[in-house]
């Protein structure tokens, strides 16, 4: 396990990606990216093909493992369908040990650089159930399966409660992004007071009234650049860690691109502004 793999600049998500995951995550990788966000969740992903990727990227010489950020996340039984990665009879803390077993056999490594609870188990706070999970995780992080330790699909209820817990706070919060709440801002001010790094998800297919809008699609023309890309320079600019999961070559290399971009601050200060 490397002692220092810095946060990476992009994440690659594979979500509902089913059968084209070999081929897509292939060409993500060769495309350039080299962080890689899969979860242990049959029903939304397929993890063993991302490792199935992986290894014939590793077989090509395209990326060695100490390369790469891997990202995965336990899933509570209400967010999975019949192919389950546990015993649903277990407790939650076996229930987390198996997920990650099978998270590691899938994508073949000894260790996660960051392993993601995948959604509290209520939506109105942090519960008993998300205690014993995080507790559960942070014994893997403990024993070297995982590096760092996420949560995702929180509200800023749900990161409050865990500090007035005195619960340790996660290194990764990924959660939907969207514009018309402010790109999520009150969720990221948390974030950023507290050195957790934010990951947005859905940047794009979240806010297509701002992607689309004219003056947009105005500015991106003026920066010499496409809409997605003007969002993905955006969000690394107020200190966000995006996630893209196109399934087009193209557009893999596009967004990439949009890490030599650097925005003036009154543009982002314009954007952050767009619907909040």
């Amino acid at each position: 396990m490397p002692l220092d793999l810095p946060s990476p600049p992009f994440l690659y998500g594979t979500a509902w990606k089913q059968d084209g995951t070999v081929s897509l995550t292939q060409l993500a990788l060769r495309a350039g990216f080299r962080a890689i966000d899969t979860a242990n969740q049959r029903r939304h992903y397929f993890e063993a093909a991302v490792g199935e990727s992986l290894a014939a990227a590793y077989r090509a010489g395209v990326v060695t493992r100490p390369d790469l950020f891997l990202q995965t996340k336990y899933t509570y039984l209400r967010g999975q369908d019949h192919r389950l990665p546990y015993d649903p009879a277990a407790s939650l803390a076996a229930q987390v040990t198996q997920s990650l077993s099978s998270s590691l056999e899938h994508l073949g490594t000894d260790y996660i650089d960051s392993f993601v609870l995948h959604g509290p188990a209520s939506g109105y706070g942090w519960s008993e159930a998300d205690a014993e999970v995080w507790e559960a995780m942070r014994t893997e992080r403990d024993a070297g399966r995982t590096r760092f330790l996420g949560v995702s699909n929180v509200s800023l209820k749900h990161l409050q409660e865990m500090e007035t817990r005195g619960t340790e706070m996660p290194k990764f919060v990924q959660n939907r992004c969207f514009a018309r709440f402010g790109w999520d801002r009150e969720v990221r001010q948390f974030c950023n007071q507290r050195n957790i790094t934010y990951q947005g998800f859905s940047l794009l297919t979240a806010n297509q009234e701002v992607v689309q809008h004219p003056a947009f699609v105005e500015l991106s023309h003026k920066l010499n650049a496409t809409p997605p890309q003007v969002v993905f320079a955006f969000a690394r600019s107020i200190g966000m860690l995006p996630l893209t999961g196109t399934s087009s070559p193209e557009h893999m290399k596009h967004d990439l691109k949009s890490l030599q971009m650097s925005l003036p601050g009154d543009i982002v200060n314009a954007i952050e502004s767009i619907a909040g």
